[in-house]
């Protein structure tokens, strides 16, 4: 099997993520809920992964890490915390249903910041346009269809300039480009644990610069005796028994990219992904979604055909051991502003684990696919 699926998921893992998902299963309780050993060394292993992230993503203070279950737990916290009934939200072209579907639930304006792919002056020249009755923005870092890495110090000096809180979206940049909370000005930023940060499935993290709203209320471990949140990070929004298991192979994830740094792996990537292009490229009608400047895209590669459906390339690839995504990827957005809203797309996404004799496998059997049509 070649897994060429890693923006949907990182299926392969550093082997010390899987060590330490097993040894917290086998050692660890609940931080905050005792002071016997196992609980206190849950706590530890929570609170060591906070100042690690924390540090890693220059939040400033360890607190205003919060560990969700998904990015979009973490997106749907933000959002909620910013936007009331009725506000005016400018929005890219890009975005994820994780994003639209919540501000969509509260009632929002949107505006969207429309603009073509792969043209990050007009992606922040659209913003100009739209920030000045906004109340809100939300913007994706990279799209999770195109690769298309946006310019979001850009758009995030814009919203600073406007006084407009931005929400950014991290789910495809995590351990892939450099994220600098204060940095960036950002109100909030959200990600999951599972994809470029290389932690296990539920696990997920919201960066915190703004005040904030919980939208899960139960037990803290603290302040028991009240019948409201702690009006304090991270308890406010930490409610429930944390994926202590899931945090310490995070831990392990995050500490993996830093020992290897983003670039080195990024650039691996983007070798695979333009390995995979050339070889795929003397396909007849076969339209490849790719950047003129390479710096402008991650390891993530959208193609179509009018000779075969989306979904029947990626049944057809599964069946010879290839796993890639296809159809809208969550994202009708994206695919509307690209023009691929009626298509879709097959999606093909490397990790640092992939290698070139794997790319060129799948490349192969692409060839063969269409040749035999």
């Amino acid at each position: 099997m070649i897994y060429l699926d890693c923006a949907a998921t990182s299926m392969h893992k550093p082997r010390t993520v899987q060590k330490a998902i097993n040894r917290a299963m086998a050692t660890m309780a609940s931080p905050g809920r005792g002071c016997h050993r196992p609980a206190m060394l849950a706590a530890d292993c929570v609170l060591d992964t906070r100042i690690l992230l924390a540090d890693y993503f220059n939040v400033g203070e360890p607190e205003n890490v919060i560990f969700t279950s998904s990015a979009t737990h973490a997106l749907n916290i933000a959002i909620n915390s910013l936007v009331n009934s009725g506000d005016n939200v400018v929005i890219s072209g890009y975005e994820h249903n994780s994003v639209t579907r919540p501000l969509r639930g509260l009632n929002a304006s949107l505006s969207v910041a429309s603009s073509p792919l792969f043209s990050p002056l007009e992606a922040v020249s659209a913003f100009e346009q739209q920030l000045d009755k906004a109340d809100c923005a939300v913007c994706t870092y990279v799209s999770n269809v195109f690769g298309y890495i946006l310019p979001i110090k850009e758009i995030s000096a814009l919203c600073k300039k406007r006084g407009v809180p931005l929400i950014i979206d991290a789910s495809q940049a995590a351990g892939v480009l450099s994220i600098d909370l204060l940095g960036l000005d950002a109100a909030f930023v959200a990600m999951p644990g599972h994809k470029g940060l290389l932690g296990p499935q539920g696990t997920g993290v919201l960066l915190c610069n703004s005040e904030t709203r919980p939208v899960l209320f139960g037990g803290t471990g603290s302040n028991s005796a009240s019948d409201s949140m702690p009006d304090f990070l991270p308890e406010r929004l930490e409610a429930g028994t944390h994926n202590v298991s899931g945090i310490a192979g995070l831990y392990e994830g995050v500490k993996f990219i830093i020992s290897r740094s983003e670039k080195t792996l990024l650039d691996h990537e983007r070798k695979l992904r333009e390995l995979f292009t050339q070889l795929v490229s003397p396909i007849p009608e076969l339209e490849i979604f790719i950047s003129d400047d390479p710096e402008m895209q991650t390891g993530v590669l959208s193609l179509r055909s009018d000779r075969l459906s989306s979904d029947e390339l990626a049944e057809r690839l599964g069946s010879a051991g290839i796993c890639i995504r296809s159809g809208l990827h969550c994202s009708p957005s994206a695919h509307e502003t690209a023009g691929t809203l009626e298509s879709g797309t097959a999606r093909f996404s490397f990790s640092p684990f992939n290698t070139a004799a794997e790319v060129r496998c799948a490349a192969n059997a692409m060839i063969k696919i269409f040749n035999n049509m």
